[in-house]
């Protein structure tokens, strides 16, 4: 018998092909799932898929903006079945409410809330009919303490988590579970770009003074997330749904 967890299972992951996302994708395929990868970048998502078919998983790209419905819904139709969905996808901004125009706001809002609920309003159905799903939000640490210069970030992660517990109630009884993970600070290409973005000229500076945030004295890791996700998406957290998972270094509860 395979020990692989996620054997015979379909899972689709937004924003798939970089940071978060590429460490969840690799991890599902490598425990057996067939990963359907949901990218803008299609270079990026075409390597990570070469990627995993080379180590004998099973992967597919897709090009699709989760922003757009009609997008989302043309490349669902190409998917078959939807065991597990990850809404990983998502965009930052940094600003308080005065340095937060409409601009600004409207493409956080587009992009990390509408993306989830139009993914959400395009597999759970499928899961409905099929009685078993498991769906796993991205939310952040952001949605749960108050966060310096994260006015329109933090309102679409405390989206993400009252979105969660909805899917979780409205869903209890058609076999579809549905959980979050708030993650702290992750260290991946996202971050580096963001501080050098943000922070120009003070790079090295940024990046240890994020770090050192965490209680636990570093950013984590995207395999430390990936494995949280596999938890919470395969049969072994079948008793597990609207719950959030913190997986943040202390962030949450230790950090005084």
């Amino acid at each position: 018998m395979s020990n692989k967890r996620l054997l015979g299972k379909t899972a689709v992951i937004t924003g798939g092909g970089s940071g978060i996302g590429r460490a969840i994708s690799l991890l599902f395929a490598k425990e057996g799932a067939f990963v359907h990868i949901l990218e803008l970048n299609t270079e990026r998502a075409d390597m990570l898929t070469d990627e995993i078919q080379a180590s004998g998983g099973q992967a597919q790209a897709h090009v699709c903006d989760v922003s757009n419905q009609q997008s989302v819904l043309e490349v669902m139709a190409r998917i078959n079945t939807v065991d597990i969905l990850v809404n990983n996808a998502g965009i930052a901004h940094v600003g308080d409410v005065e340095h937060t125009n409409e601009t600004d706001f409207d493409r956080i809002y587009t992009v990390n809330v509408k993306g989830a609920y139009n993914m959400l309003y395009a597999v759970v159905p499928r899961m409905k009919k099929q009685g078993a799903g498991a769906i796993l939000n991205m939310a952040s640490i952001a949605a749960l303490v108050g966060i310096t210069d994260r006015f329109a970030y933090s309102t679409s992660k405390g989206a993400i988590y009252a979105m969660t517990l909805s899917i979780a109630r409205d869903y209890l009884h058609h076999g579809i579970r549905c959980n979050s993970i708030s993650p702290a600070r992750v260290h991946t290409p996202f971050v580096d770009g963001f501080i050098a973005k943000n922070y120009p000229g003070q790079e090295a500076e940024m990046f240890e003074k994020l770090s050192k945030t965490q209680p636990i004295g570093r950013m984590a890791q995207p395999d430390e997330i990936a494995s949280m996700a596999l938890f919470l998406c395969s049969d072994e957290a079948g008793f597990i749904t609207g719950n959030d998972y913190p997986v943040d270094g202390g962030f949450v509860k230790l950090n005084n």
